[in-house]
Formats: structure tokens, C-alpha cells, sequence
């Protein structure tokens, strides 16, 4: 009788499929975020609500904007530290970035990443095109497109439409 043979496999479901390392990344880097929020609720949540609350000289909405305000901040201060010395200009560009995008995706109703996947999506491969020059055409499109004036932008072209909205928050390098 073979070892690989079990009788009884599959008796209560299918095993579960092994997880690809970056399935792995993101489960950890992500799925504990619940768990990471309650723990910086009790660092500093609950005193900086209790303290914001109880001060009678604001106004309730400007009692919950800077709560959100600190909560954000002291987060973000946190990734920052965690980080180590040369990876923090790239992480702080490639967040104001995507702070910028969506900021022009909120203010034009749009999803720009979306956008761009369905117009790279139509592009088909040429005859006697490989996979590799495929992919490299796509990637040069894919890149030119940001700089192309687009209709959901109302003729503005996204890089442009990005860095305006960075700007107005002091986010442009």
C-alpha cells in the first residue's frame, strides 16, 4: 500500500490550499489591522478621545476632526518610525502619491486605476509578439497614459491633475 494514499483525506472538506508567500505578506501586513487598532485605541485612543471630549472650549465637530487628525498623525508617525532611515522618503513619496490619486478620484468621481486597466485591457498582443515585448508595450502605455489629457478629467491629464491635489495640501516634494 502507497503512503500517499489516505483514506480519510477529504473526509471533513478539501484541505485548504497552501497560501502563496505574498498571500502570506498581506494576511500578516493587513489582517491584523483590526487587531493593531485595538491595540492603539488603548496606547492612545481612548485618553485622546476622553481628553478631546472633555474640552468645552471646542465645538463637537471640531472635536472629532482633530481626533481623526491626531489619530491619523500618531499613525502615521508610527509607520514612519518603524521604518528604516532610507526607505522612509520612497514610502512617504509613494503615500502622498496615492494620497494625491484618490484625492482627483474623489474630486472627479472617477477611479483612475480603473480607468487605465480598461484601456490597457483593449490592447491586445500583435502577431509574433512575445510575452515579454508584450508586457513592455503595455508598460510604456501604461506609463504614457498618466501624461495623456483624459475625458474623466475633464481634458486634464492625470499626473498634472494629481500633483494639483498634492499641492493643495503641501504634499509636492
Amino acid at each position: 500500500m502507497s503512503d500517499d494514499y489516505d483514506p480519510n483525506a477529504g473526509l471533513f472538506g478539501d484541505p485548504e490550499p497552501e497560501k502563496s508567500p505574498e498571500e502570506m505578506l498581506d494576511e500578516y501586513a493587513f489582517g491584523k489591522n483590526p487587531n493593531r487598532a485595538v491595540a492603539m485605541e488603548t496606547l492612545f485612543g481612548k485618553r485622546l478621545i476622553e481628553d478631546t471630549m472633555n474640552d468645552d472650549k471646542l465645538p463637537v465637530e471640531g472635536k472629532m476632526s482633530f481626533v481623526f487628525k491626531a489619530t491619523a498623525h500618531g499613525v502615521l508617525d508610527m509607520i514612519m518610525q518603524c521604518l528604516p532611515p532610507e526607505y522612509r522618503e520612497e514610502v512617504a513619496t509613494s503615500l502622498d502619491s496615492f494620497l494625491g490619486m484618490n484625492l482627483v478620484n474623489q474630486r472627479f468621481k472617477v477611479d483612475l486605476i480603473e480607468a487605465v486597466m480598461s484601456e490597457l485591457e483593449k490592447i491586445e498582443q500583435k502577431p509574433g509578439e512575445s510575452d515579454d515585448e508584450f508586457e513592455e508595450r503595455l508598460s510604456t502605455l501604461e506609463e504614457a497614459w498618466w501624461s495623456i489629457p483624459q475625458p474623466i478629467l475633464n481634458g486634464r491629464n492625470p499626473n498634472d491633475a494629481i500633483k494639483e491635489e498634492m499641492g493643495k495640501y503641501g504634499l509636492n516634494q
